[in-house]
C-alpha cells in the first residue's frame, strides 16, 4: 500500500512540477526572440535540468517494482527503438546482435535509453555506442573515455557521477530495472577504453542461444 501511495504521489508531484518548469521554459523562448542575453540561456538551461531531474525522481521510484511478467524480446529491435528517443547528437548505434530475452520490453527499453543517454553525455556527441550479446547476458560499450577503475563499484550508487550534469541517477535506475528482471549489472571497461555495462543471468526464450561474444 505504501509503495502504491508513494507512486501515487510522485505522479502528481511529477505533473504538477512539470506545469510551471514548462511555463517557465515558453516564457524564456518568448523572450529570447525579442531579445539573445546569456541569462537566458543559463535560465534555459537551469530548467531543462530541472525536467530530466523530474524525469529521473519518476523513474526511480518505479524502477525498483516488481516485474511480473516478461515476455521474448528482440534484443535489437528495442535498441533501435531506443535510440531513436535519445537526442544522439553525431553518435552512433552499433547493433551485434538480433538475439531475443525474456524480459520487459518497456523496462529494457528504459535501460537501454539510460545507457545512451550516459554514453553521448560522458563519452562525447561523436561516440560509438555497441549493443551485443553472451553466453548468458547482454553488454552495452561506447568508445568514450571509460569509467576510473576505482569508481566502477560505485557507478550504481545514489548520486555518484564520473561527470557531466547527470544527478548520478541514471546508472542506479538501470540496476534497480534489472534487479527487478533478476539480473546482475557490472561496470566493466569496453576494447577500445571505453565504458561497458554487463547484465547476467538473462534468460533467452526456448530455441535462442546467444552467440558467444
Amino acid at each position: 500500500m505504501k509503495n502504491e501511495q508513494l507512486d501515487q504521489f510522485v505522479d502528481v508531484a511529477s505533473h504538477d512540477l512539470r506545469n510551471p518548469v514548462n511555463v517557465a521554459q515558453g516564457r524564456v523562448e518568448l523572450a529570447r526572440e525579442e531579445f539573445d542575453s546569456e541569462h537566458l540561456e543559463k535560465a534555459d538551461d537551469a530548467l531543462s535540468r530541472m525536467n530530466t531531474l523530474i524525469t529521473d525522481l519518476v523513474s526511480l521510484t518505479k524502477a525498483g517494482d516488481q516485474i511480473e511478467e516478461v515476455a521474448p524480446v528482440n534484443l535489437g529491435t528495442v535498441s533501435q527503438s531506443a535510440w531513436g528517443s535519445v537526442d544522439t547528437k553525431d553518435a552512433s548505434l552499433r547493433v551485434d546482435t538480433d538475439m531475443e530475452i525474456s524480459a520487459d520490453e518497456s523496462r529494457l527499453r528504459q535501460i537501454l535509453e539510460n545507457l545512451f543517454r550516459n554514453s553521448i553525455e560522458h563519452g562525447g556527441e561523436d561516440v560509438t555506442v555497441t549493443v551485443g550479446t553472451f553466453d548468458n547476458g547482454f553488454y552495452v560499450e561506447d568508445t568514450g573515455a571509460g569509467i576510473p577503475v576505482d569508481l566502477r563499484r560505485h557507478v550504481f550508487e545514489d548520486g555518484v557521477t564520473t561527470g557531466g550534469e547527470g544527478a548520478g541517477l541514471g546508472l542506479t535506475i538501470i540496476q534497480q530495472i534489472s534487479n527487478a528482471h533478476g539480473w546482475e549489472i557490472s561496470a566493466e571497461q569496453s576494447v577500445e577504453g571505453g565504458a561497458r555495462f554487463e547484465f547476467t543471468g538473462v534468460e533467452f526464450p526456448e530455441g535462442w542461444m546467444a552467440a558467444s561474444q
